[in-house]
């Protein structure tokens, strides 16, 4: 036989690498994971709390880049003893309840998951040092109306400023509130108040750096251990000293989910027809608009509404605010004041 000719059983097979089982998308159902929430996010590993014991846990490749935040509600196989040195695996992320989200800015196409499952969200604003900014609190109420989330407005820092000025603008919401200071002594007047409207809540605190929302955390929850900074003299602008969030236990009951303060709270994943909906003070003044307004026209019926007092005295800062959303939203102007 020469050397080319055709011999079968010459013919070496190169072994196939994937083995010889043939490929499934059926996936395990993994009947015998464990159940627990979500309570810290570091550097692609997350702590669970299972039966009260954290738990450190890393995602399965089959959730491949799924996220998955504080507050989630996720099914863990593998080692769950919780030991130091041990890793759980998450497999399956519980169906959520409420998802708290938002954008780099009002056109930026790629969301940022902040919480999971969470039902209030407590925005934190400081009515001096740094000066409030309305139109962020606007935002955040859009973001918490959108994720179907009740809203709580917690004024910090009064000692430092009156917070009736503020509280005018929102006159016509029913927004429930809740107001701190500082004493001379270093107390938090206030506080009652604020771990009252907590309780047996799972609350998200957001806010701008420097408005003291780590304070009030640290004081809610002793062992917390949240870092505190300083305003900015120059800037007015707090520094950011949370770097990711975390859930934390309330005393009696309730969970309180601090998170890194912002700067920017874009809204570019809510619908912009929906935002009059989220202006209840305005919203029945669109009744006279014309068909397919867009509420920042000349033809807009929310001028005469606001003119006639029918929005209460901060109407026209309402409608401003309003109008500044939607521009924003479509990219015709930025918002600077976020």
């Amino acid at each position: 036989m020469g050397r080319w000719d055709d011999d079968e059983s010459r013919v070496r097979v190169r072994p196939n690498p994937r083995g010889s089982r043939p490929r499934t998308k059926d996936r395990p159902k993994h009947e015998d994971a464990v159940i627990g929430m979500v309570t810290g996010v570091d550097r692609g590993r997350w702590t669970v709390l299972v039966d009260g014991r954290p738990i450190t846990a890393m995602r399965a490749r089959e959730l491949h880049r799924t996220s998955i935040v504080v507050g989630d509600r996720v099914a863990l196989v593998g080692d769950t003893s919780g030991d130091e040195g041990s890793l759980a695996r998450i497999v399956r992320i519980e169906e959520r309840t409420t998802f708290l989200r938002r954008t780099a800015d009002d056109t930026d196409p790629v969301e940022r998951a902040i919480v999971a499952n969470a039902d209030q969200l407590a925005i934190v604003t400081a009515l001096a040092d740094p000066v409030p900014r309305p139109r962020m609190v606007d935002r955040c109420l859009l973001a918490a109306y959108d994720a179907g989330l009740d809203p709580l407005l917690v004024l910090t820092k009064a000692d430092l400023a009156s917070p009736g000025p503020f509280l005018a603008g929102y006159a016509g919401l029913d927004l429930p509130h809740v107001v701190t200071e500082v004493t001379d002594d270093g107390v938090i007047d206030g506080l009652a108040q604020v771990h009252a409207a907590l309780a047996d809540r799972t609350t998200v605190l957001v806010g701008h750096s420097g408005v003291g929302k780590s304070t009030l955390v640290n004081a809610l929850v002793p062992q917390a251990d949240r870092a505190i900074g300083a305003v900015n003299a120059v800037t007015g602008r707090g520094r950011h000293t949370s770097t990711s969030a975390i859930a934390l236990p309330l005393e009696g009951g309730g969970w309180v989910i601090d998170t890194p303060g912002v700067r920017s709270f874009g809204l570019a994943h809510v619908d912009p027809d929906s935002f009059i909906d989220h202006f209840p003070d305005l919203a029945e003044g669109t009744r006279d608009c014309p068909r397919g307004c867009t509420h920042d026209e000349p033809e807009c019926a929310l001028d005469a509404w606001v003119a006639d007092g029918h929005a209460g005295p901060a109407g026209a800062a309402r409608l401003e605010s309003l109008r500044r959303l939607l521009r924003s939203r479509s990219g015709t102007v930025e918002d600077q004041e976020d």
